[in-house]
């Protein structure tokens, strides 16, 4: 008989899942813009995360973040480790599809290829793809507890500069997670409750975005009523991480409520008509105080949400319980970022309003610091560089805006630094501590800088704004670059002036955690 030729693309379009994460649509899995030092620094921040979410994670969902531990070391070019890592676990769940297709694929980039052979067999068979050896157990929970641990990996994606980028991730991941309920009806309740967590993590996450645009209400209220029956569920897991941030999440979900015409009626439907948010809030904190890891997750939540008391309040806690700055940077990181908020007007940032805040927002910065991870994020020398600057150390304030701008990912939407920047070199030269020659020096240099690391339309932006508060500064600039012959900056900045940006809207950093 005719042997039927068979075309492999086509065979892999019409599967409905594909066991491991290296083909995922992740920026993880492609080229990267960035140099990699950055790269680098970028997957190391993000393998750290996922140290940390392995404290909080218990049975089946461990694999989802030990397999992603497993990507990020190979992409570390800790191949040998990230072989150890999908080995291990195929000897602790020898049903993990994705543990077997990361290990195929590592084999193959050794050149093992008996060894690949052999992964890919084993996983051929557990998929129920070989007609002559059937697996025992279901291959339906086996596929529905692969498509979920790729759905979570979602999350941890790199590179993500934009709104559309992170909303693309974050529906493939639900996307991912819904296929998995679909498969997985007979996966126990327990399981089941950490998907609904991932998920409303992502719902909560998405909503925020949504609501940032505005016009997206009929869009937002399925997603807002199916996360509040979902979270009905994770109220009862017996995991306490699961359960404090459910109840955190319940609060947020509450005060969004009045960005609706009327209210949802999710919120009924629960049971929660006469729920207040900061009972939710809490109940979170409660059950949380004797866990530092759950309390600065808390911290941070309340932060962005802008209840600067509230997350000094479990910061406070937080250390209470773990005070060690290398156990607890990220509680020591956060703490000073409260004290920054708290020690600067809300409305511009530009006086100094408490003392001593600002004083503990730099020694926390110090702290935090004393880790190697902490000395690479670009917002804590931005906001390092803020604290300086109420307290007129401009100097100082300086280095730490240009060392943030060095620090920052090449596509990165976060331009505050550079204007910062621009706005201290022309404070000092008004006060005649800079001359004119290092002024012009400076600006060229740290323009130029600018324009190779972020988007052109973002450094037109903050151009504009500095020359409409610095207009005499600027002008006086102008002049003596134009007698230098250095007209090219100055044709930028007058057509900076003239540019309409009304169309194009400020994006400004995400309130999602």
């Amino acid at each position: 008989m005719e042997e039927i030729e068979v075309d492999i693309d086509t065979l892999i379009d019409e599967m409905d899942y594909i066991p491991g994460h290296f083909h995922l649509d992740m920026n993880l899995n492609f080229e990267s813009s960035s140099s990699m030092n950055f790269q680098g620094r970028d997957l190391k921040l993000k393998r750290e995360s996922l140290i940390y979410e392995l404290d909080f994670e218990t049975g089946s969902q461990r694999y989802a973040v030990r397999n992603l531990l497993g990507v990020f070391s190979f992409y570390l070019e800790e191949v040998e480790q990230a072989k150890e890592i999908f080995l291990l676990i195929s000897q602790e769940d020898p049903e993990n599809l994705n543990a077997w297709a990361n290990l195929a694929y590592v084999y193959d980039r050794l050149d093992k290829e008996q060894e690949a052979a052999k992964c890919t067999e084993r996983l051929s068979c557990l998929m129920g793809l070989d007609s002559e050896k059937k697996p025992l157990g279901d291959p339906q929970l086996r596929a529905a507890r692969c498509l979920a641990e790729q759905g979570y990996a979602y999350a941890f994606d790199v590179g993500l500069v934009n709104e559309d980028d992170k909303v693309g991730k974050l529906v493939a991941g639900l996307t991912s997670y819904s296929k998995a309920l679909a498969y997985g009806k007979e996966i126990p309740l327990e399981e089941k409750q950490s998907w609904y967590f991932t998920m409303t993590t992502f719902h909560i996450r998405l909503d925020g975005m949504w609501l940032n645009k505005g016009n997206e209400e009929e869009k937002r209220l399925t997603a807002f009523n199916r996360t509040l029956v979902l979270l009905q569920q994770v109220l009862k897991s017996s995991n306490l991480h699961y359960r404090a941030l459910a109840w955190c999440y319940l609060g947020i979900l509450l005060e969004r409520k009045e960005s609706f015409c009327a209210t949802p009626m999710g919120i009924h439907d629960c049971g929660h008509s006469g729920t207040d948010p900061l009972d939710c809030f809490g109940k979170a904190i409660e059950i949380s105080r004797d866990n530092p890891l759950v309390l600065n997750r808390l911290a941070k939540i309340f932060h962005f949400l802008g209840k600067q008391e509230m997350a000094m309040a479990v910061c406070n806690m937080a250390l209470d319980v773990l005070p060690d700055p290398v156990l607890n940077w990220q509680a020591y990181c956060m703490r000073a970022k409260v004290y920054y908020y708290m020690g600067v007007d809300a409305m511009q940032e530009l006086f100094l309003v408490d003392e001593d805040a600002m004083n503990n927002a730099l020694m926390f910065f110090a702290k935090a610091m004393e880790l190697d991870l902490g000395k690479v994020l670009p917002e804590i020398q931005l906001l390092r560089g803020k604290c300086l600057r109420i307290k007129n150390e401009e100097l100082n304030a300086i280095e730490c805006f240009k060392r943030a701008i060095e620090l920052d990912d090449v596509g990165s939407v976060y331009t505050e630094s550079f204007r910062c920047l621009l706005e201290m070199l022309l404070l000092l030269f008004s006060q005649k501590r800079i001359n004119t020659e290092m002024l012009m020096k400076e600006v060229e240099l740290w323009v130029k800088k600018a324009e190779e690391k972020y988007p052109k339309l973002r450094v037109r932006q903050e151009l504009r704004l500095v020359c409409r508060h610095h207009t005499a500064e600027v002008l006086e600039l102008s002049k003596a670059m134009v007698a230098k012959g250095k007209t090219e900056l100055v044709k930028l900045l007058f057509e900076t002036m003239n540019y309409d940006f009304n169309k194009t809207k400020r994006n400004e950093r995400s309130l999602s955690f």
